[in-house]
């Protein structure tokens, strides 16, 4: 069965609260590419995510936040990370940080690692879902392997079988997954390139007289 796609306005908005607050997986636009999310409280959300998207485990997943506050709630924010999100979120960028002393996630979001991958996107609908029901775990919306979707349509036809509900918001105006920059420990290091340059990454923090090893991505 197919999931149902609706347009993303004030309606939509409430039905994917809904389905999202219930333990399902949701499709929804951001500012880079379309994402599926769920509720980082529902049991089994994750490996659902996972299966959807036929991700390997070992693969971690981040998660969508409102505001460097609600971010600050979950994982610890040192100097280079401060610096980085006040520059560039809202935004393509996320952050990959320590988790707080005290907070339990499900083992498979963070591939069990002590770390999580952050985000505020430049997007209204997944900051009012996280406004509502807390930062939200999200992956791109694609099989493994594959293009991103950059419409609900794509979405649909990619993942609709193993998603709750579409928010069909038309075309998504990055078009480009996020940076990934690991903040964890150490000087920032490039993880995946992505919307925002390395090298404008590296002229905030050589600007603010921060140390970082923003060359190539691990592997790269």
């Amino acid at each position: 069965m197919s999931a149902r796609i609706v347009a993303d306005d004030a309606a939509g908005l409430a039905a994917a609260i809904e389905v999202l607050r219930t333990g399902g997986l949701v499709g929804l636009p951001t500012d880079t590419v379309y994402g599926i999310a769920v509720a980082l409280d529902a049991p089994g959300g994750i490996e659902r995510l996972f299966a959807a998207k036929g991700r390997p485990p070992e693969r971690a997943i981040m998660v969508l936040a409102d505001s460097l506050d609600q971010v600050g709630d979950i994982v610890t924010l040192p100097p280079e990370a401060r610096v980085l999100a006040a520059a560039c979120w809202p935004g393509g960028l996320t952050l990959v940080l320590p988790v707080r002393p005290g907070i339990t996630l499900p083992a498979a979001l963070s591939a069990g690692t002590p770390t999580l991958g952050v985000r505020v996107p430049d997007h209204r609908t997944p900051r009012a879902i996280t406004r509502a029901i807390g930062p939200i775990p999200t992956t791109s919306a694609n099989r493994h392997g594959e293009p991103p979707a950059l419409d609900g349509a794509a979405v649909l036809a990619a993942l609709g079988g193993a998603l709750d509900l579409v928010l069909d918001g038309g075309p998504v105006r990055g078009g480009t997954s996020s940076t990934v920059i690991d903040c964890s420990s150490g000087p920032p290091r490039l993880l995946r390139a992505g919307a925002i340059p390395a090298d404008a990454l590296a002229a905030v923090l050589e600007e603010a007289e921060l140390p970082h090893e923003l060359g190539e991505p691990e592997g790269g």
